[in-house]
């Protein structure tokens, strides 16, 4: 794997449109990092950290892939 694959995969976000089965795990409409599991998303899921802190697989359906620009603001001062 290259720097540029490993950078785009820790950029990865998703936003959660549901929780059904998952309401004490999963807040809709907050945004998400997508951690690496290639395994999992062939199979139609996907890993992240849930509110328990924890990272745990969640239907890829109830969320929604956000796009990054890439581009990092400056901090002022």
């Amino acid at each position: 794997m290259d720097w540029v694959t490993v950078v785009e995969e820790a950029r990865r976000f998703v936003l959660c449109l549901r929780n059904d089965g998952y309401e004490l795990d999963l807040a809709p409409h907050k945004v998400y990092r997508v951690l690496p599991d290639p395994s999992a998303e062939q199979s139609g899921w996907i890993r992240l950290v849930d509110e328990t802190g924890e990272d745990y697989l969640y239907p890829a359906e109830y969320f929604e892939p956000l796009e990054t620009s890439g581009a990092v603001p400056a901090t002022p001062g």
